[in-house]
């Protein structure tokens, strides 16, 4: 990730550039042609990520009651081919593409949400974005995105509290029963990404898992040490 200058982007009707790199659409894929320089450690970041979904959809919702900052997923099940030649490594998967867009900065709306999503045995995609968890003037969504385009909403679970992260940030999961902590994928003072196991709809599921706390992110602290991770270009 490294923020570039106005005159290193360029968009097109099928086409995003970012400096080296670049976003493509053919019709039936997203390809992401990847051309960049790690930090801190520099090294070579070379290759391609294609993006296939399943089904794409056009559903989106306000996540602020004033309607400033709206989400909403492009592809809620996909399918992903990774092929990097720096490092040498390639994998496929299970992906997910969403959008988020707001008219004003991030922490003039929110403090913090928990999301997830959690691919059902249907094939459906059940996603619960948690904003402002736990307090009277949060806003919950529960939705359930199904293989044929339907877009449903059901009962979220009960509210279930996780151990804090390494980085002492505090995150939740709705479930039915015991969560429980797969992997831990990112961990940083703001922002926290996991694969959790849990119980929804009446199903053992396993979820992608995030928490942001906004005001760790503007902090001055966290604002010195960005660049070290996501330089500016240009």
């Amino acid at each position: 990730m490294t923020e570039r200058g106005a005159p290193h982007c360029h968009r097109e009707p099928d086409r995003f550039t970012i400096g080296p790199s670049q976003l493509r659409w053919d019709g039936h894929a997203l390809n992401i042609d990847i051309d960049e320089v790690g930090v801190p450690l520099p090294r070579r970041i070379r290759g391609t990520v294609r993006v296939v979904p399943e089904r794409l959809f056009t559903f989106s919702t306000a996540l602020d009651p004033h309607g400033r900052h709206h989400w909403g997923p492009l592809a809620p099940a996909a399918r992903i081919e990774v092929d990097l030649q720096h490092p040498a490594l390639r994998w496929s998967g299970h992906a997910y593409l969403d959008s988020n867009e707001g008219s004003e900065p991030v922490d003039r709306a929110f403090r913090e949400w928990d999301w997830s999503r959690s691919p059902l045995a249907d094939g459906s995609t059940a996603v619960i974005y948690d904003v402002e968890p736990g307090q009277p003037h949060g806003r919950r969504l529960a939705l359930r995105f199904h293989p044929d385009g339907r877009v449903t909403r059901f009962e979220a679970p009960p509210l279930q509290r996780l151990a804090r992260t390494a980085w002492r940030l505090p995150r939740r999961m709705r479930s039915d029963g015991p969560v429980s902590v797969v992997q831990q994928l990112e961990d940083t003072p703001f922002y926290q990404r996991a694969v959790l196991r849990s119980q929804l709809l009446g199903e053992e599921v396993t979820s992608f898992h995030e928490t942001l706390n906004v005001p760790r992110l503007v902090s001055p602290a966290v604002q010195a040490m960005l660049p070290w991770r996501m330089p500016r270009r240009g």
